[in-house]
């Protein structure tokens, strides 16, 4: 059930997932002081554990996304803190990291059983924004009609793979499809979660640099012509998406939700635009 009003006697709570480095502890560092509490997610116990030690009113929670039980019991943890205001889901995985099915798993239905998890906790006024990506936007997909529209069927990945064919066993692709999967998730979850009088949105970050964008950036050699094609001439920071993600989150942006926020410096442009 959702709820309808903010309990602005409670302590606040955000939380951020892939927070132990990158955009994700970017974000963590945005997010800390604007709540109570913020809990830093990350798989990595040690290396967010860490990261929480920096941070005011920061607490690691050690969790892997795609885990049902441990997503209830980060459930469950929000709420003994007070009331979820704010939600930062970075964590996620590229085309270097797995194959396609652990892609679409975590990329994807993670993101879906994140969101499922913490939906009984938004009340007015929170805001959650989930990590996509600017790939979807360089090609053309089209995997057929609410073929990625349920990804907490049981049979997801295996109905996906019927739908799509053998290109999806290209981690390249299954990356792509499952962050286009993101932005029809949140367009969807917009309308549910308004009810409520709560937003969501995504953000699509381009070349950033990163540990994990350098990773991809030395398995690829395509992602130097994307660099040198930037129309901003460089790549961006984590700082920088993380500062779009607070502006999203934040009660500046109470007008904002069903959208996908493109931080990519041009770059997008500059490939679909003659």
């Amino acid at each position: 059930m959702l709820g309808r009003t903010r309990e602005r006697d409670m302590s606040t709570v955000g939380v951020v997932t892939g927070a132990g480095r990158g955009m994700g502890l970017a974000c963590a560092r945005r997010l800390a002081g604007t709540v109570d509490t913020v809990l830093l997610v990350d798989r990595d116990e040690p290396t967010v554990t860490a990261a929480a030690r920096e941070l005011p009113g920061a607490e690691p929670f050690g969790l892997d996304i795609t885990d049902p039980e441990g997503l209830a019991r980060l459930a469950t943890r929000v709420s003994a803190l007070g009331t979820l205001r704010s939600v930062a889901h970075a964590a996620g995985i590229s085309p270097t990291m797995a194959g396609w099915r652990r892609i679409i798993t975590v990329d994807l239905v993670g993101t879906a059983r994140l969101v499922d998890a913490l939906r009984p906790l938004v009340i007015e006024g929170t805001a959650l924004v989930c990590f996509a990506s600017m790939a979807p936007m360089l090609g053309s997909f089209d995997p057929g009609p609410d073929v990625l529209d349920d990804p907490l069927r049981a049979d997801f990945t295996d109905r996906l793979r019927t739908a799509i064919g053998p290109s999806i066993e290209d981690t390249g692709v299954a990356y792509s499809l499952a962050k286009l999967g993101v932005h029809r998730f949140v367009r969807r979850e917009a309308v549910r979660l308004g009810r409520a009088g709560a937003r969501i949105c995504s953000v699509s970050p381009g070349l950033i640099d990163t540990p994990q964008g350098r990773q991809e950036a030395g398995q690829h050699g395509s992602m130097a012509e994307l660099a040198r094609r930037t129309p901003l001439g460089r790549q961006g920071r984590a700082d920088e998406v993380a500062a779009v993600v607070a502006f999203a989150l934040s009660d500046e942006a109470a007008f904002l939700t069903g959208i996908d926020l493109l931080v990519d410096g041009g770059l997008v442009a500059a490939v679909t635009t003659r």
